[in-house]
C-alpha cells in the first residue's frame, strides 16, 4: 500500500509525497529531499535531527514513544508536546495522510 504524507516547513511550504508501507518517516523524507530532515545518525535514534511536529489530529494515532526516543527528545532543540523523531515512525496504512511540520532550526 502507498502511504500519503504531508510535510510542512517552518515557512509554511507544503510538500505532499508518498511512501511504501513499512518505511520510516525519516527514510521517506530523506529519499524525497524534504528540507529539515537531516537524519545525521541515519535512523539510529541517536541525534534528534529528524525531529518533526506531528499535527494534533495525528498525535493519538501514532504508536507510543519508546524509551530510546523519549531520551533522545530530551536533547532536541525546541521540543514541543507533539515532537517525535521521524526515524521512529514506521509507516502503516493507519498513518495514510499523516501531516508533520519540520522545526525552523532544521530548515
Amino acid at each position: 500500500m502507498t502511504i500519503n504524507l504531508v510535510f510542512i516547513d517552518s515557512s509554511g511550504a507544503r510538500r505532499e509525497i508518498t511512501s511504501p508501507e513499512g518505511q520510516s518517516l525519516m527514510e521517506t523524507a530523506t529519499m524525497a529531499g524534504i528540507p529539515g530532515i537531516d537524519a545525521d545518525c541515519g535512523g539510529a535514534c541517536a541525534c534528534a535531527t529528524c525531529q518533526v511536529y506531528v499535527a494534533e489530529e495525528w498525535v493519538g494515532k501514532l504508536p507510543p514513544i519508546a524509551e530510546a526516543e523519549a531520551n533522545m527528545l530530551e536533547f532536541a532543540a525546541n521540543r514541543q508536546a507533539n515532537s517525535r523523531l521521524a526515524c521512529q515512525i514506521r509507516l502503516t496504512p493507519e498513518l495514510d495522510g499523516l501531516t508533520v511540520t519540520t522545526p525552523e532550526f532544521q530548515f
